[in-house]
């Protein structure tokens, strides 16, 4: 922080960075939004005023994303760890394998609640090697006949990230977004799903979205409770139960700030440019800073890093925190250093760290 810039600069993993324009429009609107004399907050979701609001959204966020007109969009709640959950519950079918391709602790956490319903598979791992790296499109062996094939686009623990999907044919591919969805143009007609918790790059936590291939909706298990079906969802225009309505607003206020932007491919571009800030420095530090995944996995969301030893990595992490960065602690389970550059965290920190770090090894070196 400086007198000039009196927020943080938020590398927080999430919830995370919101646009500040965002925010300000959400204090502006907070009591009374739209002259109803009341906030978003206070209304009822059946009523017009948030049914605008929230159809605006699903509208934003298909324009932006180019989703086509054979998939449905749903805004739900629980986050990305009750879809670990109702994926098997709907789509793993009696007789059927779901194939999982394990980049980390989210993929694990994936796979172990699908061996509650069924059969899952590891048909890659990249584990012995720390998850310093997504596996090359030619380790994987998909099978004809599994239910689905799931990934994790974006490892946030890790700092690896997907630069090119899988072609798993005819058998429907499944990707967990949570940490980069929307960071850059996706074809989405490659997958028979995507889901994403909001609080990263969306807006704040409390809102998952789901985008879902009609057809593949269609071949769902019926004999599940009525919330966890998929299908439930999709009939009343995630409006079968009281929906996270302030969530749902925030979240088509960051899809206009985005589209304010130049859209996703503008988007992707100031990612690339504010993650290089941060990888130049840790490449250019001569073993000062070492990052944790391999080049070719690098993430543009998350960068973890270590600095030269324990005591100095403490040290920077003091340091950094009373010069007003926050977030940079690596996840407890590994430790180390992160930065999140999600969409929403402005190039500036981004340099601000870049300096940072620059200063701090040319203090200790």
């Amino acid at each position: 922080m400086s007198q000039s810039n009196p927020r943080a600069y938020n590398f927080n993993a999430g919830p995370s960075a919101l646009p500040l324009e965002v925010l300000e429009k959400a204090q502006q609107e907070l009591v009374n939004f739209q002259g109803s004399g009341m906030s978003i907050m206070e209304m009822s979701h059946r009523g017009a005023i948030f049914e605008a609001v929230h159809n605006e959204a699903i509208s934003r966020l298909r324009k932006l994303y180019a989703i086509p007109d054979n998939y449905e969009v749903l805004f739900l709640q629980g986050g990305a760890s009750l879809q670990f959950t109702m994926i098997p519950m709907n789509f793993l079918q009696v007789g059927k394998k779901a194939s999982y391709i394990m980049t980390g602790v989210w993929s694990e956490k994936a796979y172990k609640e699908a061996k509650l319903f069924g059969e899952p598979v590891q048909i890659a791992s990249t584990k012995e090697n720390k998850y310093r790296n997504v596996p090359s499109l030619e380790e994987l062996d998909v099978y004809s006949d599994d239910a689905y094939v799931h990934i994790t686009s974006n490892n946030t623990i890790y700092g690896t990230q997907w630069s090119e999907f899988p072609d798993t044919g005819e058998v429907p591919l499944i990707a967990d977004m949570s940490s980069d969805i929307m960071s850059k143009p996706v074809d989405v007609s490659k997958f028979a799903m995507v889901y994403a918790g909001a609080q990263k790059n969306l807006g704040p936590s409390g809102v998952t979205v789901v985008i879902i291939r009609k057809d593949f909706l269609a071949m769902a298990n019926k004999d599940i409770p009525t919330i966890l079906k998929y299908t439930t969802h999709a009939e009343s225009n995630s409006l079968y139960n009281t929906p996270p309505t302030f969530g749902i607003y925030m979240l088509g206020e960051v899809l206009k700030w985005m589209e304010d932007q130049g859209g996703l491919t503008e988007i992707a571009k100031q990612n690339e440019e504010k993650a290089k800030l941060i990888y130049d420095v840790i490449d250019n530090s001569h073993g000062f800073y070492t990052g944790h995944a391999s080049k070719g996995s690098r993430s543009l969301m998350n960068i973890t890093f270590r600095v030269a030893d324990e005591e100095l990595e403490k040290q920077f992490l003091s340091e950094a925190k009373d010069a007003g960065f926050v977030g940079l602690n690596g996840h407890r389970s590994v430790g180390g250093c992160r930065a999140s550059t999600y969409n929403s965290v402005p190039y500036d920190t981004c340099k601000a760290l870049s300096d940072f770090m620059i200063a701090f090894q040319t203090k200790h070196q």
